[in-house]
Formats: C-alpha cells, sequence, structure tokens
C-alpha cells in the first residue's frame, strides 16, 4: 500500500508518499480499498501536533474514507469484501488501504459516488449532531453560520434549511455568499478578514437587522477568534451557541452576556458523542442517508486531488479558499 506520512511536525509539504506493507484488520475490524479521502480542517492540525488525538509516528492524516472493503478481521459480521461502504478512521485514510473499526464503517447507497461518500459523514454528521442534538434546532428559528461556506458550514446550510430554519450565512468573500446562497440560505453577510472593535459592533448591528432585531436562535461557530463575541452578542433571548472549531483562534467570551441573555454555549465535539452514544450516531447516520435519497443534501465537491498531491489539497483548505469539499481520488 501506499500512504502521504508525517514523520515530523509540520505543515503538509512534510507530507511525503511512502510505500508500506498492506495492513490486515484485527477482531472487529475491515480493511478498506480506500477510493476516495475526504479532507477536513483536523487534518491540519494533526500533523502539526495539534489536535485533540496525537498518534504515533509515522501515521498518515485523514479521518474519514470511501471504498470497498477487502478483508474482514474475527468477529466481524454485517460485512463483506467487496461491499461498498464510507468509514471513519480517526487518521490513516490518506492511504491506498485503510483500517477502521466495524462500529465506524457504513455501507453506502449504489447511487452514490465514492468522491461524495468521501465527503459525506464528517461534515453532514458533525452538523446534524450540533443542529439536532446540541441546539434542539426548531422550524422557524433563525440560524447563523459563521464560516458557512467551508465542508461543516456548507452542511449546516443545507441541514438548516431540512429543518424548517431561516438560515444566515456568513463568510469572507462575495464568491462565498454566493455559494452559499446556491446552498440555499436567506441571507448572506460578508465579515471583514480583520474584525477590530469597530468591525465587531458593524458585525453584531448587521446580525441584529436580518433577523429583524430580535437577534438569532442559533450561532454555528466554525470560526471562532474575534468573530465569536459579536455573533454571541446578537443572540436572541434563550439562544443557543454552537462551539464547533476555531480556525480563528480560541475565543475569549465575556460571561456576562451569557445572564443578560440568558442563553447557553453549546460545546460540539462530535467525534466523542460518536464513541459515547454509538445508538445515537447510527440514528443520525440513518437520517442522512434518508435526506441524501431526498435530494435535500449533497456533498459539493470544490476540488479532487490525486493521493500523492496530499499536500496542496491540505494547503488549499488551510488557507481557506475552500467552498464544499476537497477529497483525494486514490487509483
Amino acid at each position: 500500500m501506499k500512504s502521504m506520512l508525517s514523520h515530523e511536525p509540520g505543515g503538509p509539504e512534510t507530507l511525503a508518499l511512502t510505500e508500506l506493507d498492506d495492513p490486515r484488520p484485527k477482531a472487529g475490524e475491515v480493511l478498506v480499498r480506500v477510493r476516495a479521502a475526504g479532507l477536513n480542517f483536523p487534518d491540519t492540525l494533526i500533523i502539526r501536533d495539534l489536535y485533540q488525538v496525537k498518534p504515533p509516528r509515522p501515521f498518515a492524516p485523514g479521518g474519514e474514507v470511501a471504498g470497498e472493503i477487502v478483508a474482514v478481521g474475527e468477529g466481524v459480521s454485517g460485512f463483506a469484501p467487496g461491499d461498498r461502504v464510507l468509514a471513519l478512521t480517526g487518521y490513516g485514510g490518506f492511504s491506498t488501504h485503510a483500517i477502521a473499526e466495524v462500529g465506524r464503517v457504513h455501507k453506502i447507497p449504489n447511487q452514490m459516488p465514492f468522491d461524495e461518500a468521501a465527503g459525506f459523514v464528517f461534515t453532514y454528521a458533525t452538523s446534524h449532531h450540533a443542529l439536532k442534538d446540541r441546539a434542539g434546532i426548531k422550524p422557524g428559528e433563525t440560524l447563523l453560520i459563521l464560516g458557512a461556506a467551508g465542508g461543516v458550514g456548507a452542511a449546516a446550510i443545507e441541514l438548516g434549511k431540512a429543518a424548517g430554519a431561516r438560515v444566515i450565512a456568513a463568510v469572507s468573500s462575495e464568491g462565498k455568499a454566493a455559494f452559499c446562497r446556491e446552498l440555499g440560505a436567506d441571507e448572506t453577510i460578508i465579515y471583514p478578514r480583520e474584525m477590530d472593535r469597530a468591525a465587531q459592533k458593524d458585525f453584531s448591528d448587521r446580525i441584529k437587522s436580518l433577523s429583524g432585531g430580535d437577534g438569532v436562535d442559533i450561532v454555528y461557530d466554525a470560526v471562532g477568534g474575534d468573530y465569536a463575541e459579536p455573533a454571541l452578542r446578537a443572540l436572541a433571548w434563550k439562544g443557543r451557541f454552537l462551539v464547533v472549531g476555531f480556525p480563528a483562534g480560541i475565543p475569549k467570551i465575556p460571561l456576562n452576556l451569557t445572564l443578560l441573555k440568558g442563553c447557553q454555549i453549546v460545546g460540539v465535539f462530535w467525534g466523542a458523542a460518536v464513541r459515547r452514544d454509538p445508538g445515537g450516531h447510527a440514528e443520525n447516520i440513518a437520517d442522512l442517508f434518508a435526506l441524501y435519497a431526498e435530494g435535500r443534501i449533497k456533498p459539493r465537491i470544490f476540488a479532487r486531488y490525486p493521493l500523492e498531491k496530499a499536500a496542496e489539497a491540505l494547503a488549499l483548505l488551510q488557507d481557506r479558499k475552500v467552498q464544499g469539499k476537497v477529497v483525494l481520488t486514490v487509483d
């Protein structure tokens, strides 16, 4: 097998294509012949040792893959060689072959191509868990999404609309705003690259204006940094602020705002939720496949790269130039 390995902490340029022996699945595992691997922002962090999980080196990044099962370990039932699947691997996905625990493997519909399958679970399941399980989204509520043109943000637009919410997409450029409108966003806001106090106040005021003056019911924050506080200030009474990610840095929030608004700041750690509540995860995956079959959600593939150009693909992602998903195609 071939893998793009991280031998030392660093950026995408440190990854090296390496020939390895094919792995063998242990009890409760399957071996997948990878046809496509999805890229996600944690992949840019894990190779720098900045993610919650720090695998022993050398390792390949890549937490989600799609392909065919080629072997199953002892005790595995319900799967067989030849099955078309998507799988969550944690890491190791930037490879021609990847091991996955059977509980993190799902058969995919025949009509779902591998590139869409590889860009499906991480983004949609994160956003579905956030909106359904953590925010309890209801029809008629207003949802603000920060970083709405990225993978999880784009998924949140579609899922918010499927839940009957009014969606405001906040992004950094007109091109990204147009993309969000194509996905179904009702309103868009373009925020500046640098956010001083005046810009924060203007951002918050624009959110309130678009929400009718009372504020939004839910903030989905996949950006963090200086963008979080003005979004929190634009929450309505008893609003919910979803903490999803921090590509702009970890924000410092004045907690008096939670008292004044009677609001909640809610953490979204989807990976831990999958481990702690596998039954709930299975239910959510069934929800998502049903929405896919109905045509209400569909991964938007922004770019495809071959495995050996994984560094270029990751650089595109970390520079926030992506609208939707980037995938590696693996021959």
